[in-house]
């Protein structure tokens, strides 16, 4: 290879960020199959930033998956892979190397891409997701996604080597007015089709419509208002997936096929 294949990101990081996709990857049945069923339980986490902290947090939630899960940071920068390395430290069981879309060689079972190219433009996401799936293992998934600077509105599309296979849209109910307050995080390949017309923006309108019907909900919480907006929306025909039993986290999860740009 020539070199790593991406261009450099801001890198702002924090600790905790991610911990709603992290729940999210621990918890789905589709994520738990492909670690459990793999030959080589091997995740990259993409552009990680400035600091490694949420690879490490990483690691240690999808060990309660599977104990045996090698997780590798990887970074385009070298500057970031030294600091990574310090800080992680000679014992971890994290690695760190350089490293874009082609993954260096790796052939992942999971990637998770997230906060990458939300600073991308649009037209470069296609070409993105296909050199990153061409570099999957068998039955291997991705998630792109992005974050506010806290991580208390988070949007992701999981994906696999065919191409994407839902959006989940995930916040701390308690930090939002409404759901289409999400929006501002949308993964770039939805974020400019948040327009009237599309259905990114029908299924927006139809969530902030169940929430301010759920409003009687609010009494007993934000995150029991959530879940009685996800039933009114599977009311009107919408293919909500769900929610698992644990309501710490607001998630609404469609396939992709409700929200994909027409």
């Amino acid at each position: 290879m020539s070199g790593p294949i991406g261009q450099l990101t801001r890198g702002t990081t924090g600790y905790n960020r991610l911990r709603r996709s992290d729940r999210w990857l621990v918890h789905s049945p589709r994520v738990r199959a492909a670690l459990l069923s793999a030959a080589d339980p091997l995740v990259v986490d993409l552009g990680y930033g400035a600091l490694p902290v949420t690879t490490l947090e990483l690691a240690a939630r999808l060990r309660t998956v599977r104990h045996d899960v090698r997780v590798v940071g990887l970074e385009i920068h070298p500057e970031r892979v030294e600091t990574a390395r310090t800080v992680a430290g000679p014992d971890s069981d994290v690695e760190f190397g350089l490293g874009g879309f082609e993954m260096a060689g790796r052939t992942p079972i999971l990637v998770r891409a997230f906060n990458v190219l939300r600073q991308y433009d649009a037209a470069a996401v296609p070409e993105a997701w296909a050199v990153m799936t061409r570099a999957l293992a068998p039955g291997g998934l991705i998630v792109d996604g992005t974050c506010d600077e806290l991580g208390r509105r988070c949007c992701w599309v999981l994906l696999d080597a065919l191409g994407p296979v839902s959006l989940v849209l995930a916040c701390d109910p308690f930090a939002i007015d409404k759901p289409s307050d999400l929006a501002e995080r949308l993964p770039k390949v939805l974020i400019h089709h948040n327009v009237e017309g599309q259905p990114v923006h029908a299924l927006l309108t139809a969530a902030d419509r169940a929430w301010a019907s759920a409003a009687a909900h609010g009494v007993f919480g934000p995150r029991v208002r959530w879940r009685a907006m996800l039933e009114l929306l599977r009311d009107q025909g919408i293919p909500v997936e769900p929610p698992r039993r644990r309501m710490r986290d607001g998630v609404l999860c469609v396939p992709w096929d409700t929200v994909a740009p027409t």
